[in-house]
This record gives structure tokens, C-alpha cells and sequence, in this order.
């Protein structure tokens, strides 16, 4: 057995291990890091290459939005940005202060974030000095003296760009978000988009409620479009040309599908009678983005009588434009239709839109049919728009906002009339106000119904006309923007600015480049190149390429990559004639400019070459022209003469020319006998020059230059 002895001199040696260690850790800050110079160090050069990495990321505006279109990158910065706000998240918790930097569903822009993460440096901060200022010796948290039953004062830590109120609602803080990290929805729609420069073609292939059956040009779209020659074109342009080809159908493509149905539709007698007024009542709102709950709204709207339906659109970042979503509202419920989602499967709705005994009730349909046409190929039988009966009833305004005043006692907040709709997914106040514009629709109809049949004595002679006015904007058909070589002049002549020829050649040039590109990237011609821009660069004609970008504030991302190119429009509408062009003139311009050197050195040596050749082979045709009628002319010279019988018949004699004709002579008239001039009796002096003086000393009469050898009276005998 081991002695007592030895056993203690193990434990002693295991207390000596453990005090050493327990010292070498209490003499480290935290781990890793011996004292506060070292982990102060370690931190500020992290915090400093953490600060290097931000600024060499691209720029907000057209570099982040040009590298954002691709997938790469855009899924790489959204799993940082995950990252980065998940450790900001636990950072703030660990200190106490709010962490759901991560919930969409809490904030609603970036500005909220910010003043979050301000707030909470504040309190971290704050907690430092409080923390320095113990380390210094002076205590900072003992509590005032103050009387029994009061509570000491709570320091509040405010920031700098924190509004005065402390009660803020969500809505004052939401900004909208504009062309901002939205992802393309064009990149989810299973038709392409037909920018192509060709007219517009109806997309219906299903015609519900037909009186007259559809023709067979659409019904029989689905199988074309498996046609193996027409995968790399647009299906319209295929339509387009496979109808050219075989000439069949070409008056059904662009005619209105429901023409038939609307030129004998009637309204039925219970619309032209006062109706009730209706008290609105609370209504649940549903959210429609599948096809299944799609398919429920069309049967629930095919039960009703009538339901109001509006529209939001996006331009901005699409050429032709994009509806973004749809409003329906009945008597019970209000829909929010994702038309983005469900963009090919909404034909379905046409079973409720072309029923005759629906009414659909639009304010300023104008727009709206040619939207649910062009995207959704959505068709409207029955429509009646309260813009129209506005006008009818002479109102003080006909907007919905005044008419939402005037009959429901209700203020709209139309900040979000401009919004980007294409955000998914839609905040709380975007859904509230897409609901006003149709929630309150049913009552004003029933209200503008009222009173229209009220201003004409109860007759239904008014209210008729506008359900006609109505009938004729449900027959407005979608017309795609064609550009001409003189698609410029009607901009130009809405500007109304005196330009000369280079000037005036830029700027058609600049026209017709953005909008192929335009049509090209699928963006408006307002994001190519907004006309104030062009009208810069146009005026300008700068020299180089940093010129046209100078042009530029912001610089467009197209701009910016296609700046070569615009470069070298400019230069060739310098090499134009500097002329001032007036306004009658310009329509005559566009004649005159394709004369000049508008194309390249080639095009142009190409030009000259034909026109030498064409000019070459006048001159040979006008040769072989002159031969064959002088060969003409030889055979009737040759032709005989009548002449007696028994006779030979002489050969005709040739008619010469004039100039051919050899003159006659003829002979001199009779002259007296000539004698010749004696010299000797003539003063030679007057030709050399100086003037001759007589004998007395004066100038002779006759100048030098008319004199001659002739006779001259007065210096002769004779």
C-alpha cells in the first residue's frame, strides 16, 4: 500500500497544475487575447477589411442593377445578406435590444432597418461609456434619492434621424421601392413576350358565351405553336408569317373576337330601373394566386349580377408594360388577383367577363381593356364605367377619388398610386389601397344609376347613352406601338424645338436606336434613354464618348454599355450639312438626309459603284436605241421610186445634212478697177504706239487703234 505521504504530494502536485493554469486564464482578457491592446487590435482590423469588402462591392444604382441581372450573383449577395443580417440579429440580442432584422413581415423598407440599427449602436455605445466611465472610478449607476412613491427618470437614447413623435405608424415609415432587387417577373411567363414590330394579334383560343363561333385561326393557335420552324420567333410573328404564307384567315387575325356579340348586345330592363341604395358593409379580402383558388373566384363570379374589377400596371421596366394585378369586389367580398402568378391561366375569367348578363363595372376603362387584351387575353361583354356616367351627371371632377368622396364620404391616400407592383410580396398598406378602388365601385354604380335616371325625369334615355359609351370602349382593340422612320417627328413636333440637320439626324438616329433596344431587352424606352437625356445628347453632338455619358445624370446601365454605339450615331449625324431646318421642312428632311452620307465608307463606295454602272448601261442602251433607228431610217431610203413603165428606176439621190451640204459659189459682184494705196503719201508713226501730233501741235482726230491701211480722206490725193 501507498504510504500517506505519497498521496499527499500527488494532490499537492495536481493543486500546484491547476493554480498555474487558473492564473495563465485569469491573466487573458477573454480567449485568445492576452489584454485589450491585442483583442483591439484583432477587432479594428477585422472591422477595416470588413469595410474594405463593402466598398469594392458595385455601387447602388445602374453597376448594382447591370450585375443583378445575373443569377450568379444575385443568389450570392442574397445568402450574404442572409448571413450579414443573421449575425447583426444575434449581435442586437446579445445586448437586448429588437433583432428581427430578418422579418419581412415586421418591417417594410429599408428605412426602418436603418433606424433599427442606429438605435441599437446607440444603446451599445451608451452601455461603453458607462462601462469606461466604472473603469475610471466614477459610478454612474447609483440611483438619485428621490422621495417615496416617485420613479427614477428613464433615459431614453434617441437618434439623430428618429422623428419627434413617439407613437409612428408603419405607414409613415414604408417607402417605396422602385426598380429596386426585384427580380424580372417576364422571366417566369411561359409565353414569351412578342416585342417584335408587328401588329398585334389576339391571344384568345377559348371564346365562352359565343354566339358566333371563334374562328378557326385561334382554336387552331395551339397546334401551330408546335411547329418546329417557329421556335426561335415570337408566336405571333410565327402566326403572323405562316398566315402571309398561305393567305387564309388574315381578316380574322386582327378583327375583335367578340364583335358579333357586342353589336347586338342589348341592356336588360332590370339595369335601366332605380335600384335600392345598398349600406356597405365589412368584407373579407382573399388572396388569389393559384389555379385552383382561381377556378373558385371564376365559378363564384358566374353566380353574380354584377362586381366591380380594376387594374395595376407597371411601365417602367418592360416595354409594352405589365399588369401587375387585378381587383374584383362584389356585394360580399373583395379578390386580389396575382396576374404575375397566374398570367397565362386568367383566360379562364373569360366565362364571367363576356357574360351578357354580368355587368362589370370599370372607372376609366379606357386603359384597362387594352391591358387585360394585350397581357391576360381577357375580353369585356356588358361594361359599364363610371368615368362616363361622371361626365353624363356633369360633375365638379370625374376621378374615383372625388367619387369615393362625393357618394361614400371617403379620403383615398394616393401616395401609392405610383408604386412598383411587381414587389412581392405586397406590404399591408399597398393591399388596403388596391382594395379601395373597387370595394366601394358596386355602391357608386348602383348610386350614378340613381341618379342618372333622377337628371332625365326617370327616363332611361341618359343612362342609355352611357352604357353605349360603355359598349364602345369594351370594343377598343390593343394596338402594338409600330415604329416608322418617321415615328421621331411627332416627339419632336410635341417639343416644339428649333433644331438644324446634324442636330435633327441625331435625334432620329437616337429615336430608332432606343427603341430597338428597348424591344430587344424588354425595358421602356424611358429606362433606355429617358428624351430629356436624348434631347441632350442630340443637342450637344458631343465629340467623345465620355461627352454622351456627361449627357447623363444618372448614366442609364444601357447607356453605359452601348456608349460606343451611341458614339458613333453621333458622329455620323455630324457629317450632315450644318442647315437650320424649319418645322415645315422637317417632314421634307427625312427625303433629303438619306441623299448625304448618312451610311459607312463602304455602303457609300457600294452606292457610287451602281450608280456608275446604271449610268454606264443608260448610255449603251441609248447607243443601241440610235442604231436600230438609224437602221429604220436606211431601210425607207432605200425604198423605190414610182417611176414610167419601161423605165429604169433611178436611184433616189441622198438628202445631205445641212453642215454636209457643200456651199455654192457664188460669184463676187462687179467691182471698178482697184489701185493700189501708195504708201508713200501715209504717216507709218501711228502704229507705234504713242499718240501722233501734226504739225501745229495738236492731237489728231482719230484714235490709234482705229486706224488701218485703208483709205483715209485727208492724208490722200484721192
Amino acid at each position: 500500500m501507498d504510504s500517506p505521504k505519497s498521496n499527499d504530494s500527488t494532490n499537492s502536485g495536481l493543486r500546484d497544475s491547476t493554480s498555474k493554469a487558473n492564473d495563465e486564464e485569469q491573466d487573458e482578457l477573454c480567449p485568445g487575447f492576452r489584454n485589450a491592446d491585442a483583442f483591439v487590435k484583432y477587432g479594428l482590423g477585422a472591422v477595416l477589411s470588413a469595410t474594405k469588402a463593402s466598398a469594392s462591392l458595385p455601387q447602388t444604382g445602374d453597376e448594382d442593377d447591370f450585375y443583378r441581372s445575373f443569377p450568379g450573383f444575385r443568389e450570392f449577395c442574397e445568402s450574404q445578406g442572409d448571413k450579414l443580417l443573421h449575425c447583426m440579429s444575434q449581435i442586437m440580442q446579445h445586448h437586448g435590444c429588437r433583432s428581427h432584422l430578418r422579418d419581412q413581415s415586421k418591417l417594410t423598407g429599408l428605412e426602418e432597418r436603418f433606424d433599427l440599427v442606429v438605435d441599437s449602436n446607440d444603446v451599445i455605445l451608451e452601455r461603453v461609456g458607462i462601462l469606461l466611465d466604472e473603469a475610471d472610478g466614477v459610478n454612474r449607476t447609483q440611483q438619485p434619492v428621490l422621495p417615496a412613491g416617485f420613479q427614477p427618470p428613464k433615459i431614453v437614447v434617441s437618434s439623430w434621424n428618429r422623428m419627434g413623435s413617439g407613437s409612428r405608424s408603419r405607414s409613415e415609415t414604408f417607402r417605396l421601392l422602385h426598380a429596386k432587387n426585384v427580380a424580372r417577373p417576364q422571366l417566369k411567363f411561359k409565353e414569351k413576350v412578342d416585342n417584335s414590330n408587328t401588329p398585334f394579334i389576339p391571344k384568345i383560343f377559348i371564346k365562352p358565351n359565343a354566339t358566333k363561333p371563334l374562328s378557326s385561326y385561334f382554336t387552331n393557335k395551339q397546334i401551330r405553336k408546335q411547329r418546329p420552324e417557329d421556335l426561335d420567333v415570337p408566336a405571333a410573328l410565327a402566326d403572323l408569317i405562316h398566315q402571309q404564307r398561305t393567305q387564309e384567315h388574315v381578316e380574322d387575325m386582327f378583327a375583335h373576337p367578340y364583335q358579333y356579340e357586342l353589336d347586338h348586345f342589348t341592356v336588360p330592363e332590370g339595369l335601366l330601373s332605380k335600384p335600392e341604395p345598398q349600406p356597405i358593409s365589412k368584407t373579407k379580402c382573399s388572396f388569389i394566386d393559384s389555379l385552383e383558388d382561381l377556378v373558385a373566384l371564376n365559378e363564384k363570379l358566374c353566380k353574380l349580377s354584377e362586381f366591380a374589377v380594376d387594374l395595376e400596371h407597371h411601365n417602367y421596366r418592360s416595354f409594352l408594360g405589365l399588369t401587375c394585378l387585378m381587383q374584383i369586389s362584389t356585394r360580399e367580398e373583395d379578390f386580389i388577383v396575382d396576374t404575375i402568378e397566374l398570367r397565362s391561366e386568367l383566360y379562364i375569367l373569360n366565362e364571367a367577363f363576356t357574360d351578357p348578363a354580368i355587368v362589370k363595372v370599370f372607372h376609366g376603362a379606357d386603359s384597362d381593356i387594352d391591358w387585360l387584351q394585350r397581357d391576360l387575353g381577357l375580353y369585356v361583354v356588358n361594361l359599364f364605367d363610371t368615368h362616363q356616367a361622371s361626365r353624363a351627371l356633369n360633375l365638379a371632377r370625374h376621378s374615383l377619388d372625388h367619387l369615393l368622396k362625393h357618394f361614400c364620404t371617403v379620403d383615398t391616400d394616393k401616395r401609392y398610386q405610383l408604386a412598383d407592383w411587381r414587389i412581392r410580396p405586397l406590404p399591408e398598406e399597398m393591399v388596403q389601397y388596391a382594395r379601395t378602388d373597387t370595394h366601394y365601385l358596386p355602391y357608386i354604380y348602383d348610386c350614378v344609376r340613381a341618379q342618372l335616371l333622377d337628371f332625365n325625369h326617370g327616363q332611361p334615355g341618359l343612362l342609355q347613352s352611357v352604357w353605349n359609351k360603355s359598349r364602345d370602349i369594351s370594343l377598343k382593340k390593343y394596338v402594338k406601338p409600330i415604329f416608322t422612320e418617321e415615328s421621331y417627328l411627332e416627339l419632336q413636333r410635341k417639343q416644339k424645338r428649333s433644331l438644324n440637320t446634324q442636330q435633327l439626324t441625331a435625334f432620329r438616329l437616337l429615336f430608332a436606336w432606343r427603341d430597338k433596344l428597348a424591344r430587344q431587352e424588354d425595358e421602356s424606352t424611358g429606362f433606355t434613354l429617358p428624351t430629356h437625356m436624348m434631347n441632350k445628347i442630340s443637342e450637344e453632338l458631343p465629340r467623345e464618348p465620355q461627352g454622351i455619358i456627361a449627357c447623363c445624370n444618372p448614366v442609364p446601365p444601357l447607356v453605359r454599355q452601348q456608349v460606343n454605339e451611341l458614339h458613333l450615331l453621333v458622329q455620323q449625324a455630324r457629317e450632315m450639312p450644318l442647315l437650320k431646318v424649319r418645322r415645315w421642312l422637317e417632314p421634307m428632311f427625312l427625303v433629303i438626309s438619306k441623299r448625304w452620307k448618312l451610311q459607312s465608307i463602304e455602303q457609300q463606295q457600294k452606292e457610287l459603284e451602281a450608280k456608275r454602272e446604271a449610268k454606264r448601261k443608260s448610255k449603251e442602251e441609248a447607243k443601241e436605241r440610235s442604231k436600230k433607228e438609224s437602221a429604220k431610217g436606211d431601210v425607207k431610203k432605200r425604198e423605190r421610186v414610182a417611176s414610167e413603165v419601161g423605165e429604169l428606176t433611178p436611184k433616189p439621190s441622198k438628202k445631205l445634212l445641212k453642215s454636209a451640204e457643200k456651199p455654192e459659189k457664188k460669184e463676187p459682184p462687179p467691182q471698178d478697177d482697184f489701185n493700189p494705196f501708195d504708201y508713200s503719201q501715209s504717216d507709218l508713226k501711228v502704229f507705234a504706239g504713242r499718240h501722233h501730233k501734226n504739225a501745229k501741235g495738236q492731237k489728231s482726230s482719230s484714235g490709234p487703234g482705229n486706224r488701218s491701211m485703208s483709205y483715209m480722206a485727208g492724208k490722200s490725193e484721192r
